[in-house]
């Protein structure tokens, strides 16, 4: 099919959240440093899907914004120490009438002050700076600052395509797909009959081929992206444990029983989740369909309930909406000349004060609350080890699931993701569909299934909470008084 040769409108950036992202953790010292601490710091439970974010790229700048904090609050907390003796030189000349510690005092404090100015002033400046570098420019964003240790990033990666996603006990009773978002419609689709062998052009028989689940995810696996004809659509095999049956598993899945599970694990494990299912431990085929720049992610997930003689599928779709106004500071940023300068005067000017006297209790804090965190890890890990505790290793949410709001959601990205789900429910039956005709299994009960099937919907017409919600032949009603989900911060470092 020809195309016409039309002029190029503009289009969002691949990685715009990730830029976005990046930006904001060097303008939002609460964000950078949830962010530092979920990917950086020791812990024992399992992130979520980082769905739509380069997590090298945002933990690198992160770790650039908490270390350009730190140096600031540092040299602050000096500069405050010496306000303290500049002011008791000033009393002490003021009482005594001796002109030297007067002097001395009076020139001390507005030294100080100046300094601590050009402190906030300059941090500020490289703060704003590094935003529009990574938001603004063309380089790769994760070359734009240094790299965190090689542990870190190759933890990181390995939650690129991770195959296997513990979820805390406490989400089984609502999502277990953490990091998917909220739940948009889930079924288990009418039964097909599989028992029934195809007739042949001369009105025999076939011999039906056989197959199991696994064979049958494969197939829709591979095929699915061309059938549904969306254009970067990832199809993985996952499995999906809870977090308090992870060490069942074995050293496969939780080498050390005081230490995080693996985001990787051997395939066999993978496909015995869908012929043997564990205890809490089931795969699923993840189809996932990052929206125009990562603003709006869309995903589904199925699992072949294969009976004989009958056939059914689970079907759990999920959505993410675009980021909260929160980290679109950057949008604000002047850009150069007298407005610039200006603005960072006034910054500078406002802020001085405040970020001084508060250094040390900035510092203070920080360290308490990392001291704290350690210590619970650490009785978490003696109770494992000395009271053979169980623990949950599941993960709760995800970071791109926090910094989501609902009211962000416009009109073309409802009704792209609902034409998103669409192809994908579509995409499931054609592949489905061929996968029994290929194994010779008369189709006449999957096509009456179909057509009950392909009258359910997706709504995204508002927020969406919880089971009560379904209803209406599988369509999404909305109640009055949802909040749309903001933007908490990341659980603190070494929470279980």
């Amino acid at each position: 099919m020809t195309q016409r040769q039309l002029p190029q409108l503009p289009t969002y950036r691949t990685d715009a959240v990730t830029r976005r992202l990046c930006a904001a953790v060097h303008l939002d010292e609460s964000f950078a440093q949830s962010v530092h601490e979920e990917f950086t710091a020791d812990r024992m439970t399992a992130i979520g899907l980082p769905l739509g974010i380069h997590l090298v790229a945002l933990v690198r700048h992160a770790r650039a914004a908490v270390a350009r904090r730190a140096a600031r609050d540092r040299q602050l907390a000096w500069l405050f120490m010496a306000l303290g003796v500049a002011v008791i030189l000033l009393v002490y000349g003021l009482g005594s009438g001796a002109s030297v510690p007067r002097a001395s005092g009076g020139f001390g404090l507005v030294g100080v002050l100046a300094s601590a100015w050009w402190v906030v002033h300059r941090a500020e400046s490289q703060a704003r700076a590094a935003a529009l570098d990574v938001f603004r420019g063309f380089a790769d964003p994760k070359g734009l600052v240094p790299p965190a240790s090689s542990e870190v990033e190759t933890r990181l990666k390995e939650l690129r395509r991770p195959n296997v996603m513990p979820y805390s006990a406490a989400a089984e009773r609502t999502h277990p797909f953490v990091g998917s978002g909220r739940k948009v419609r889930e079924a288990v689709w009418q039964p097909i009959d599989i028992s029934r062998p195809a007739t042949d052009p001369s009105g025999g028989k076939l011999t039906i081929k056989p197959f199991d689940a696994v064979d049958l995810h494969t197939y829709v696996a591979q095929e699915m992206a061309n059938i549904a004809g969306l254009e970067g659509l990832r199809a993985q095999n996952r499995l999906y444990v809870r977090g308090d049956h992870v060490r069942m598993l074995g050293s496969e899945v939780l080498p050390d029983p005081l230490g995080r599970p693996r985001a990787q694990i051997p395939k066999p494990l993978v496909k015995a989740g869908l012929l043997r299912p564990g205890a809490g431990m089931r795969t699923y085929l993840s189809l996932e369909r990052v929206g125009e720049g990562g603003r709006v992610i869309v995903s589904m997930h199925l699992r072949a309930r294969l009976q004989p003689p009958s056939l059914s599928w689970e079907v759990a779709a999920y959505a993410i909406p675009p980021l909260h106004r929160r980290y679109y500071g950057v949008d604000q940023l002047p850009l150069d000349g007298l407005e610039r300068w200006w603005s960072l005067v006034r910054f500078a000017t406002r802020h001085t004060w405040p970020a001084l006297r508060g250094a040390v209790g900035r510092m203070h804090r920080r360290t308490s609350g990392q001291a704290r965190a350690a210590r619970s890890l650490d009785r978490t890990r003696r109770d494992i080890s000395k009271r053979h505790a169980n623990f949950d290793y599941g993960a709760v949410d995800s970071l791109r699931e926090r910094v989501a709001s609902w009211d962000e959601l416009g009109h073309s990205e409802r009704t792209d993701s609902q034409d998103f789900l669409h192809r994908l429910q579509q995409g499931v039956l054609i592949a489905t569909e061929r996968f029994l005709k290929s194994h010779h299994v008369d189709t006449s009960s999957f096509d009456r299934a179909q057509q009950v099937i392909n009258t359910q919907t997706y709504n995204f017409s508002g927020d969406i909470s919880g089971p009560s919600n379904f209803g209406n032949n599988g369509q999404i009603a909305y109640g009055p008084g949802h909040q749309p989900s903001g933007a908490p911060g990341a659980p603190a470092a070494g929470q279980p």
